[in-house]
């Protein structure tokens, strides 16, 4: 049966930019067990109704959804995935991905569970082919969730706030002339020491407050795990560049960005869940790698899934004057923890960039 795809998705001719991939849960594997859709999947905002019940399936497995990402417009669904994983793939390519809307949950416990609804569309006829849940927090299964709150506005700055690389406030940056200054006291303007470009300005700081939890729970990096005199606090989502003067993990290339969350161990490197925590970025002309705690990390990349996070009126003029960074942004560097495929990776990254 085709349905007729919500008012606001039109169909858009568009120019793909960026390959990401988002582990999501089909609507299938998410159904109201209780309430006004009793039995029906998880649907778009438009047939959302508050105070459903639902529950994920005991068979319920995450799979990836693979999208290239425009300069305006919806995403779309790809099959070039980058990322080397055990999820299995979903998605129609070609087909249209909307940020349908933002919803929130309750657990049984009083836990709160914020999630997107993600809406796939035909765009030859203009119609919902599918809908995706992507949770920014974990679901547990044989657990009740409460529908709470749909959001059809809050969709695309949830998913920037994830997207974007963030340093947790006391982070200590490396200033143009060598000192160490905490991330909360730089201001736009101020002089940033880079690896690949010397010293850069500053082009926009921002920072948002947010429950430590899911996607929100800051990674922390221990001092020394990485050669770092004290603890780093990045995003999951957070690469760090690394130079290998011996590569001990048969990477087949001295340099390598790995993202923070694929060397979690839980002794040196660990997820912090609990409470709140903030998050600062830093937006510079060229996406950057710059040092945190002496740690070399990458700054904040512009592009149509980060501009949420800014102020309206200045991510139009940054739009017009810095029109996006480079597509790829080191992508040809990068590794997963698939590749890295050991439990203690991070001390052997640590050895192999000191050859030792």
């Amino acid at each position: 049966m085709t349905i007729t795809a919500p008012k606001n998705f039109t169909a858009q001719s568009v120019t793909s930019t960026h390959i990401r991939d988002l582990p999501v849960y089909l609507a299938s594997d998410f159904k109201v067990f209780h309430g006004a859709n009793l039995g029906d999947d998880l649907a778009d905002a438009d047939d959302l109704c508050l105070d459903d019940i639902y529950s994920l399936a005991m068979d319920a497995r995450e799979s990836n959804i693979t999208v290239t990402e425009s300069q305006s417009g919806p995403f779309i669904v790809s099959t070039n995935s980058f990322i080397v994983s055990t999820n299995s793939l979903v998605g129609t390519a070609g087909f249209q991905l909307h940020l349908d809307c933002a919803i929130t949950l309750m657990s049984q416990g009083g836990e709160t569970i914020e999630a997107l609804v993600l809406a796939e569309v035909d765009p030859s006829e203009n119609a919902l082919d599918a809908v995706y849940l992507l949770p920014l927090s974990s679901l547990k299964r044989q657990t009740e969730y409460r529908l709470m709150r749909v959001d059809p506005d809050a969709a695309r700055t949830r998913l920037a706030e994830v997207a974007c690389v963030s340093f947790m406030r006391g982070t200590h940056i490396t200033m143009a002339d060598g000192r160490q200054n905490p991330i909360e006291n730089l201001r736009i303007g101020d002089r940033i020491l880079t690896r690949d470009n010397g010293p850069q300005v500053i082009r926009w700081i921002g920072s948002h407050t947010s429950r430590a939890v899911g996607d929100f729970a800051p990674i922390v990096i221990k001092a020394g795990a990485l050669n770092n005199e004290n603890d780093l606090h990045v995003s999951p989502n957070h690469r760090l560049f690394i130079y290998q003067r011996r590569d001990d993990l048969k990477l087949g290339r001295p340099e390598i960005f790995v993202r923070a969350s694929d060397l979690v161990n839980g002794e040196t490197v660990k997820v912090l869940e609990g409470g709140f925590v903030e998050h600062f970025q830093i937006l510079f002309d060229h996406h950057q790698i710059i040092y945190a705690e002496g740690i070399a990390a990458e700054s904040l990349p512009f592009s149509k899934r980060t501009t949420a996070v800014l102020p309206p009126d200045l991510a139009e003029r940054l739009e017009r004057e810095i029109v996006s960074h480079p597509q790829q942004l080191h992508r040809d560097i990068e590794v997963t923890r698939a590749n890295l495929a050991e439990n203690n990776a991070a001390e052997r990254l640590r050895r192999s960039s000191l050859g030792s």
